[in-house]
């Protein structure tokens, strides 16, 4: 049973986790003149080094072992590493060319697309405010792609690729830094191999901006796992419902980074198609937060009855008619 101490700390992980996502587009650009590619292949590199640390220190290997002998499991972890590797490169790519705002649409609508993707491939049932929500995000992107004078394909491409690689890492279902650390064991090798050959052409940055870059690029592993060993600290300790409302504090951070710090232009058609995505997501929101507060009433109505005697399934459909199974309004 979790104690009033658990949540506190619970909520503090999470929102220290989602702040560092938040706070993220702050970094990368000290990075330069490295190029987009040459910080994703160090953050693959440190990142397998700092977790193997990790690892070590917490002496949890057995996983190792069990995952070799499952084929299948290690084919989707392939996927997640490439899906990943696509979601990190152009974001970093993004915030080095001055699309922070754009990029941040991206996690903004990236539970709509899960929904989305959840009816098209799992054959899910969305309930009528799902609906609503995903129906007027696309509303929104062709707001937007108005405004752009382009379809926003770097908000689509990450929203897209962050939602398949929560769909492989659904079906994987195993922990968050033994997952970092076989996804970056696969990056490892071609990361590598492509540093060297930067490095053999003359194209590396590393050695060629003194000390302080050298430590600002191996710094992309804790970038990397900090906050991610903070969001598994809070998803063990709070309610789904409320990581759920948490995971909208990272995109309104590179929201607001992006207007405020970067100084990014945000004429009237982008308002219009933002303000879309956020009456969608305040529909999403609502809708899970109802469908949470009726389950719990339905589960203590059922837990009184039972513990009174009488049959749960009878009391169940006198005060609510029968039962009937909901999907999951969690992305």
């Amino acid at each position: 049973m979790k104690t009033d101490g658990d949540q506190r700390a619970g909520l503090f992980y999470g929102i220290a986790a989602y702040g560092m996502w938040g706070l993220v587009p702050l970094f990368w650009p000290l990075l330069e003149p490295a190029g987009a590619m040459e910080i994703l292949a160090h953050r693959m590199v440190w990142s397998l080094a700092l977790v193997v640390i990790w690892l070590l220190a917490l002496r949890r290997w057995g996983w190792i072992r069990e995952l070799i002998r499952q084929p299948r499991k290690l084919g989707l972890i392939a996927v997640a590493a490439v899906v990943i590797t696509i979601n990190w490169g152009f974001y970093i790519w993004a915030v080095n060319t001055g699309r922070v705002v754009e990029a941040s649409l991206g996690y903004f609508i990236n539970p709509l697309v899960t929904i989305a993707m959840g009816v098209l491939l799992l054959k899910e049932r969305l309930r009528a405010a799902q609906w609503a929500a995903v129906l007027i995000g696309l509303g929104a992107v062709l707001v937007l792609a108005v405004g752009y004078g382009r379809p926003p394909w770097i908000s689509l491409i990450l929203a897209f690729s962050f939602a398949t690689y929560g769909l492989v890492k659904k079906k994987i279902n195993i922990g968050g830094l033994e997952s970092l650390a076989a996804e970056t064991a696969i990056l490892f090798l071609p990361a590598l191999g492509f540093l060297v050959w930067l490095s053999a052409s003359g194209s590396a940055t590393i050695g060629t901006q003194g000390a302080g870059h050298v430590a600002l690029l191996a710094s992309t592993g804790l970038v990397t796992a900090i906050p991610l060993v903070c969001f598994g600290a809070a998803a063990i300790r709070v309610r789904l419902s409320t990581l759920g409302l948490l995971q909208y504090l990272a995109p309104v951070f590179q929201f607001l980074l992006g207007i405020l710090y970067f100084h990014e232009e945000m004429p009237p058609q982008r308002w219009a198609g933002f303000s879309l995505v956020w009456l969608a997501l305040s529909i999403l929101t609502w809708d899970a937060l109802r469908t949470a507060r009726r389950t719990k009433s339905q589960a203590l109505r059922l837990a009184a009855a039972a513990k009174a005697g009488a049959p749960a399934l009878s009391a169940e459909r006198t005060e609510s008619g029968p039962a009937r199974s909901e999907p999951s309004s969690a992305p």
